[in-house]
């Protein structure tokens, strides 16, 4: 990707928690000194790269790292432990867990590029690990965006809970490229897809993500709320599509309701579901995160 002149450049890095290491990929435009950081927070299937940075041919504006970079932003996104190039524990992944893998990255982004504070963009069960992150260390967030974030009544956990006890029995399941195509579908209508985004995506999946986690379906189904709105104290944007299948206005005006922050959004994207950077309401989405991640406050 290119923009006046200049590329869009990415980096991969590591950053050791422990045991573990942990994968990072930074992209930014021309070079990134002097540039506001923003770090992403993947989801429960897939990790950082493939969920933020998909290539599709023909389709450049679904790399969601490329657009936040061409708007002047140095964009990190991590792998969690369990996910993508990072250390895969033979145990089930806790979401306390994942809130140490992110202050971990946070920790080592802002001694990389000299920084006090980032952004953080947290999407579905990230939602949950980086409210945690958030709760715990505020001083090292300027501004936190929650986009997809589920609540106790979501309709698609509830269709998830029978699955429960096969969660349980193993730390990992293996996904086909055809199962990853669903996470489009649920109550999204199929108008809102681009069936070749869909396509790259499950390719891009099932290529990455030879097993996938299942301690994130443990936690989501057996011990939410884990965020206190209360504590998030921070200026904050909800953020979701009209389609999504977890996150709704029912569900989730009442927490933003208290957070404590003056200056919070809560935005609804049409043309979007669960998958929303991935969708038709895409555009929109990116430039509404834009101009949260830059406004005066």
């Amino acid at each position: 990707m290119q923009a006046d002149g200049q590329a869009v450049h990415g980096e991969s890095h590591w950053v050791t928690q422990g045991d573990t290491r942990l994968f990072v990929w930074e992209k930014y435009l021309g070079t990134p000194r002097d540039k506001p950081v923003v770090v992403l927070a993947h989801g429960s299937a897939t990790a950082g790269r493939e969920s933020f940075d998909l290539k599709v041919p023909g389709h450049p504006s679904y790399s969601l790292m490329d657009f936040l970079a061409q708007q002047g932003f140095d964009v990190f996104a991590l792998d969690v432990r369990g996910f993508g190039s990072s250390t895969h524990p033979d145990d089930h992944l806790s979401t306390e867990q994942a809130s140490a893998d992110l202050n971990a990255v946070v920790d080592a982004v802002c001694q990389w590029r000299g920084v006090a504070q980032v952004h953080l963009l947290a999407w579905s069960w990230g939602t949950q690990y980086g409210g945690m992150f958030v709760m715990a260390h505020p001083q090292k967030v300027a501004r936190y965006i929650s986009y997809a974030q589920m609540h106790a009544h979501s309709p698609d956990l509830l269709a998830r809970r029978p699955r429960l006890a096969t969660f349980q029995r193993s730390p990992y399941i293996r996904i086909t490229e055809s199962g990853w195509k669903l996470r489009f579908d649920s109550m999204t209508p199929p108008e809102a897809n681009e069936p070749a985004v869909v396509e790259a995506f499950a390719r891009s999946a099932a290529l990455v993500e030879t097993r996938s986690p299942t301690g994130p379906q443990v936690d989501l189904l057996t011990r939410l709320p884990m965020v206190d709105a209360t504590r998030l104290t921070v200026p904050v944007m909800m953020i979701h599509g009209q389609y999504d299948d977890v996150a709704d206005l029912d569900g989730l005006l009442p927490f933003f309701r208290q957070l404590p922050h003056s200056y919070k959004r809560y935005v609804v994207i049409p043309d979007a579901g669960h998958m929303m950077h991935l969708q038709k309401g895409h555009r929109l989405f990116q430039q509404e995160v834009a101009a949260f991640l830059a406004a005066s406050a």
